[in-house]
């Protein structure tokens, strides 16, 4: 986390955190969500504009990438200044895009190791990695296949929807929130 980010916290310790305005697709792009475009529908709809616009400004994503991590409820966010900002995810907190020796870079420029190896019902691969689970790019799925032939992985089938409570995410913090004010106590 940047310096200046934890002098913001210390400064500005109550500032409320934030839901919906950011997401992360499944091919590492950061995306704006502002009131309009929440208003269309959730970020992983599939509604037509419900994700929001892809961010572009290379030092605002350097900023969110350096300062992105989860809490202890499994929910991604960016540190804003003193303002947490939860990510919506299309799929998982991380987009691995792999070396020709197959070691995992995520969207973030983190470089890791693979546990393991694992294959949705739909052919999405996910590796699973000391920083957190993740979707491999689909540019690099050829690669994967390479790894598996080479057997430096094993695949491992699973089901899209039991990853977030197998490795412990939040897909949409924003739809969690939003239920735990409806929840009774």
């Amino acid at each position: 986390m940047d310096d200046i980010v934890r002098q913001a916290m210390a400064k500005w310790p109550n500032v409320p955190d934030c839901f919906g305005w950011l997401g992360l697709d499944s091919r590492g792009r950061w995306l704006m969500r502002d009131d309009q475009v929440q208003r269309l529908g959730a970020f992983q709809s599939g509604v037509e504009g419900a994700k929001g616009s892809v961010l572009r400004h290379d030092k605002l994503i350097d900023f969110i990438q350096r300062n992105y991590e989860a809490d202890d409820q499994g929910r991604w966010y960016f540190q804003n200044g003193p303002q947490r900002v939860y990510v919506e995810l299309e799929m998982a907190p991380y987009v691995w895009r792999l070396s020709e020796i197959f070691e995992p870079t995520a969207h973030t420029g983190q470089t890791t190791r693979v546990l393991s190896c694992l294959v949705d019902e739909l052919g999405h691969v996910y590796l699973d990695t000391p920083l957190g689970l993740g979707l491999v790019h689909t540019s690099d799925v050829v690669l994967v296949a390479d790894a598996i032939d080479q057997r430096h992985w094993v695949p491992e089938e699973c089901l899209s929807r039991n990853l977030a409570d197998r490795f412990g995410f939040v897909i949409s913090p924003q739809k969690a929130q939003s239920q735990a004010k409806t929840d009774p106590p």
